[in-house]
């Protein structure tokens, strides 16, 4: 799939499963995208490494949750740094769906300016 399929992938499928019922602001939006970089923070902090992947199986009703190493059915839940960046890029995607935005063309035209940037601009250390 190229981007802008995700996008809309992505952002059909938040609609489908009833997130976009009611409008929500761009900054609910940013708030949610923010708190999926949060929860990598949080895996990290939990000592966890960025490669480490590990799922959540449910197991019974009320729902509750076991970890196990592989996948094993479709309905595991990945977990690890790695599904929080994925979240993250799920979460850009459908806002961009939501606003029309054509993500595919914004990565190209700032990645090309990128590159004009000298080495380390801005002089920061983090």
């Amino acid at each position: 799939m190229q981007i802008n399929e995700l996008v809309q992938a992505a952002h059909q499928n938040a609609v489908a499963k009833g997130w976009w019922e009611e409008d929500r602001s761009f900054g609910e939006i940013i708030a949610l995208i923010h708190s999926e970089a949060s929860e990598a923070l949080e895996d990290h902090r939990n000592g966890h490494e960025p490669s480490e992947i590990w799922y959540e199986r449910k197991i019974a009703e009320p729902p509750s949750f076991y970890t196990v190493k592989k996948a094993r059915y479709a309905t595991d839940k990945p977990c690890g740094i790695h599904s929080e960046l994925a979240d993250i890029c799920i979460r850009v995607f459908d806002a961009c769906g939501r606003y029309g935005i054509d993500l595919e063309a914004a990565i190209e035209e700032k990645m090309t300016y990128n590159a004009t940037r000298p080495q380390r601009h801005g002089g920061k250390k983090l």
